[in-house]
């Protein structure tokens, strides 16, 4: 793409510097820049503390903390305050999921979709096996594997409680239309709950923009450490009795959901990845650039004898990744042929994307992620190793 320097990117990567892998499976979780592996190695060193001290370290670790939730409030256009740090997207849903069923009551509702991560689902289910809440499933158009808002919108009464999507299929690329699903929600008086794991990867997040009441998500998905990442509306929040140890502070109220000692280190990392992100910027010249790579994939995948895209047929109304089922050919044996070129890539019958199992070949599928880092040379080793597998 005309003025995207990818390869000033990838300089930036140690582990792209390699030669031994080309990264397809970014879906299951993208490569760190050095600046990141750097700030979380310096914080090990540096701030080898807890809070509420009144020597250095201490007091770095509480620099370290205030400027993540900084990061965070820019990352995701959010109150500072209101953002949740956890061990990771699914702990943190669990949790949350958990603090609101103390108001819920038998025979409230929470709409989930088929398109949904099961970190999106199984929290909710367990939330209606414990208060005998029911979870209700939007489907989709299994064409195009898009979520059908009218089913949706049928859902929705008077009695639901929660709407809880994902925002981009970590599957096989969807992407749904979040504020309008917002709005729905809001029709009816129940919560916005977005996961926004994969979608954060690729597109900019607005809490503010969507309306979203409750948005989740992973930074090692956007090249930061592993940890969970959540924002809370602050009303919202502070109506919930949250799951804490007494002595833990009340404020800000992102806070009050933070169990234990947190991460500081993999915190340090997270700014720094929030600071990377914005300096290539990823979610604007990076999607382009990777969604230009995404129908260079595309294009191929179409001539490739025996293979099925399972999904949107288009780039539109979709991030640049790719479910591939096969004909004849067991989807992780084409994935093997690929690492045995040195293409990292994965294959599955479900990608814990429990809704969409059926559309599955009985043979599994292979995912393919483009990211702001793949390059067009890559695209091509990866449709040239899909033709060998295939002959």
């Amino acid at each position: 793409m005309s003025g995207y320097d990818v390869a000033a990117v990838r300089a930036r990567f140690a582990a792209l510097q390699r030669g031994d892998l080309t990264f397809f499976d970014t879906p299951g979780g993208s490569q760190v820049p050095d600046s990141v592996r750097a700030a979380v190695a310096t914080a090990m060193r540096d701030a080898a503390a807890n809070l509420g001290g009144t020597f250095a370290t201490s007091e770095r670790v509480a620099q370290i903390v205030a400027d993540a939730r900084a990061a965070a409030g820019r990352f995701l256009n959010a109150d500072r305050g209101a953002v949740v740090f956890g061990q990771n997207m699914t702990s943190l849903n669990f949790a949350l999921s958990r603090a609101l069923a103390r108001d819920l009551k038998a025979g409230d509702e929470i709409v989930v979709t088929r398109l949904d991560h099961d970190a999106s689902v199984s929290p909710w289910l367990e939330v209606a096996h414990d208060t005998g809440a029911v979870v209700r499933t939007a489907g989709i158009d299994e064409a195009t594997g898009t979520l059908d808002l009218a089913d949706l919108e049928a859902q929705l009464n008077d009695r639901t409680r929660v709407v809880a999507f994902t925002w981009a299929a970590n599957s096989i690329g969807t992407l749904v239309d979040a504020a309008q699903v917002c709005a729905l929600a809001h029709s009816h008086g129940a919560l916005a709950w977005i996961d926004a794991t994969h979608a954060a990867a690729h597109v900019p997040v607005d809490v503010e923009a969507l309306g979203a009441d409750v948005l989740t998500c992973s930074p090692y998905k956007f090249c930061g450490p592993h940890l969970g990442l959540a924002y809370g509306r602050p009303e919202v929040l502070e109506a919930w009795r949250p799951y804490k140890v007494r002595p833990a502070p009340d404020a800000p109220v992102g806070s009050r959901f933070e169990t234990g000692t947190q991460p500081y280190e993999q915190l340090a990392g997270f700014t720094a990845a929030v600071d990377y992100w914005h300096e290539v910027d990823a979610a604007g010249a990076g999607h382009a650039h990777a969604m230009a790579l995404g129908q260079r994939l595309l294009d191929g995948l179409r001539e490739l004898d025996g293979a099925r895209l399972i999904g949107r047929p288009t780039m539109e109304g979709r991030v640049p990744t790719f479910l591939v089922a096969f004909e004849d050919r067991d989807a992780a044996t084409v994935a093997d042929a690929l690492v045995a070129r040195g293409i990292a890539a994965s294959a599955s019958d479900s990608f814990y994307c429990l809704g969409l199992k059926d559309l599955y070949a009985r043979r599994g599928a292979l995912r393919l992620g483009v990211f702001h880092y793949t390059t067009a040379d890559e695209i091509d080793a990866v449709l040239a190793g899909l033709t060998a597998a295939l002959a």
